[in-house]
């Protein structure tokens, strides 16, 4: 990594529910390219058309605006763990995910898991896995926020009933409890720099120092809730200050993401260094990211961000 240049991919962050301010900050800070896993909005959707029409905007709408600020977007596709306990609905959303996991920009089955670890929630989970086998997509699995640690090794156990490779699977919001039994099974282990519930950026450093860089990612889960999306290029920062080696920082903050995610064969780095300069002159469907603004033409992903 060239000293003070740096690129970072944010793999998990929830832009949909983010401001066009802050896709400027985080391509200002430095990400190139972020990976959006369908989720829960917050409160339950009633109906299959609610999924669709937001499996869509992945795919679409999202991918475009993003492009509109030099960002490239990636997604994961995927019945959230939460929403798999509306089985009536969820068997609708299984017949729903075939026709979107094949898209261009979907770079994984995500994410998927556990939350209250229910026989639903399983059931729903395993059905995923075998899909994510079938299209031969790499996983990425939300682990629960209660009983964490009992449901991040269930994840892995029923990863490997499933015959599914570790290398191929991103354990997400891990924390000190759980990092070691990751690593020691041949997972990635993901942390999401949510300070006051799953892992804040100084405990993030103290990750690093003690786990080493290899198989380690770090990503902002920034949603609809208080979050930040530039978690990710503030923890490097912060990770540079503490004495972190660059080659370490940037493995957790961007090379891993792209290895792991690159076994989808969908994203690769000449995505950014190669692409169109942007032009905020084009549209979507008739729809344009500005607000009667100057459209701003011609910068590039690529160009690097001093930090």
């Amino acid at each position: 990594m060239t000293e003070n240049k740096k690129r970072f991919i944010d793999p998990h962050i929830h832009v949909t529910s983010r401001t066009t301010d802050d896709y400027q900050a985080m391509r200002e800070a430095g990400i190139v390219a972020i990976i959006e896993p369908a989720f829960w909005l917050g409160q339950p959707r009633t109906q299959v058309g609610a999924f669709q029409d937001y499996f869509s905007s992945l795919v679409g709408w999202e991918r475009f605006r993003a492009s509109q600020f030099g960002i490239r977007h990636y997604c994961a596709m995927g019945l959230n763990s939460k929403e798999a306990n509306n089985e009536p609905l969820a068997e609708q959303v299984m017949e729903l995910l075939p026709l979107y996991v094949g898209k261009e920009n979907v770079v994984a089955i995500g994410e998927i898991g556990y939350d209250d670890q229910t026989a639903a929630e399983d059931k729903y989970f395993r059905l995923q896995l075998e899909l994510a086998k079938t299209v031969q997509l790499p996983v990425m699995i939300h682990t629960p926020h209660r009983d964490k640690k009992k449901g991040t090794s269930r994840s892995m156990d029923v990863c490997e009933e499933h015959g599914i490779d570790p290398s191929l699977v991103v354990i997400d919001h891990n924390n000190e409890e759980t990092v070691q039994e990751v690593l020691d099974r041949g997972f990635w282990a993901a942390f999401t720099i949510y300070p006051h519930t799953k892992m804040g950026s100084e405990r993030m450093v103290e990750i690093v120092r003690s786990y080493g860089p290899e198989r380690i990612i770090v990503d902002s889960s920034a949603d609809w809730g208080v979050s930040d999306p530039l978690s990710v290029p503030k923890t490097a920062a912060l990770m540079e200050k503490q004495g972190i080696p660059d080659d370490h920082i940037q493995l957790v903050t961007y090379q891993n993401a792209l290895t792991a995610y690159g076994q989808s064969g969908k994203i690769k780095e000449a995505d950014w260094l190669e692409a169109d300069p942007v032009d905020q002159r084009e549209l979507f469907e008739g729809n344009s990211v500005l607000r009667g603004q100057s459209p701003k033409v011609g910068y590039k992903s690529s160009d690097i961000v001093e930090n």
